[in-house]
């Protein structure tokens, strides 16, 4: 707030400032002295070029101060693996971008500064020359594909195949809460069908398939195991949402119909993130960052990181949906098995 208000202050006296010579400048257009007009004229373009100059220091200490001030906040721990990567090229491409910026700003602002206008100056007449447009064609042609190449390296390790032992949960989005699924002791996830969906069945679970029988739904909390690699499988029942988990630098959009997911291997317990923050109520959190209506702010689910004798104890404590929902799920079958026999009747006859 303090960064913001300083910049607006010194914004407004700028205006300021530059209102007053406007004012300056039609005073003596007007007194009809077109002697003092010229002179004042040069006065203003030699103050509003100083103007620039200042801006430009003043800016540029503005944001150095800004950007050391909120290093602490815009640098959220580091939790994962995968977060190494996105951190390396994230930086990189800052870097590279940030050395262009401040030299043609610089050069920029300095220009305004030393070409201002003069009398006595005329304009040089330099209308083209092959080997410099090369130059600044393929220099700034190949630092991009470089970076491309880079992100594109990362992204295929992030969106390929998730090692076999990893933790599978599935995160469904839907307006305005997050829905999730653990597979149970046999590690498959039972078939979902968008037909099945009701009040109780919302992820739309088909318990004709054995694999759903021992799938865990909508547990408390999302918790993974630290040190082993975890597969998210996302999607979204209505609308576009986003997952972000910030401190393992993952996103991934929820998008309907288009199955999505992401893997990364947890490198820090909750505990431990607690001691290295000095906040014992530290938690992950997994927020929304794909404005879905009203209620977006509500998204949000909190990701416990355990160790993974813990994260085992955790999960044996789960019960599953069908446990939970026995007379749902054996009405569920009572309806799914009467087609199949009205037909198997109707075949032998």
């Amino acid at each position: 707030m303090i960064t913001i208000a300083i910049g607006i202050s010194i914004l407004l006296l700028l205006v300021v400032l530059f209102q007053l010579f406007r004012i300056g400048t039609l005073a003596s257009i007007f007194r009809g002295s077109s002697q003092k007009a010229v002179g004042t004229t040069k006065t203003s373009n030699k103050v509003n070029s100083t103007l620039l100059l200042l801006f430009l220091l003043i800016g540029g200490a503005a944001f150095a101060w800004s950007f050391v001030s909120a290093w602490d906040d815009m640098n959220q721990p580091l939790a994962s693996v995968h977060g190494e990567w996105t951190d390396d090229l994230f930086w990189t491409t800052m870097i590279v971008i940030g050395i262009v910026f401040v030299i043609t700003q610089i050069l920029l602002f300095w220009y305004s500064y030393k070409y201002q206008h003069e009398d006595n100056k005329r304009a040089y007449y330099y209308p083209h020359n092959n080997k410099l447009e090369i130059v600044w064609t393929m220099i700034p042609a190949v630092v991009m594909a470089l970076l491309v190449f880079a992100g594109w390296q990362t992204w295929t390790k992030i969106t390929s195949a998730a090692p076999a032992d990893a933790v599978v949960v599935e995160v469904m989005g839907k307006q305005f809460n997050w829905m999730v699924r653990y597979p149970g002791p046999d590690g498959k996830l039972g078939v979902t069908k968008t037909s099945l969906i009701d009040a109780t069945n919302e992820f739309g679970i088909d318990f004709s398939d054995p694999n759903s029988h021992d799938d865990i739904v909508n547990p408390l909390e999302i918790h993974v195991p630290k040190g082993r690699p975890v597969l998210f499988k996302i999607r979204s029942r209505d609308v576009i949402h986003s997952v972000f988990l910030p401190h393992f630098r993952q996103k991934m959009d929820a998008v309907p119909g288009m199955p999505t997911k992401f893997w990364f291997v947890p490198t820090k317990t909750t505990y431990e993130m607690q001691s290295e923050t000095g906040n014992p109520e530290f938690k992950y959190e997994l927020a929304c960052t794909e404005i879905c209506g009203r209620g977006h702010f509500a998204m949000r689910y909190v990701v416990v990181v355990d160790e993974p004798e813990d994260y085992e104890a955790w999960l044996e404590k789960q019960q599953a949906f069908a446990t939970q929902n026995p007379d749902y799920v054996a009405k569920f079958q009572a309806a799914a098995q009467q087609p199949v026999t009205e037909n198997a009747a109707v075949a032998a006859e």
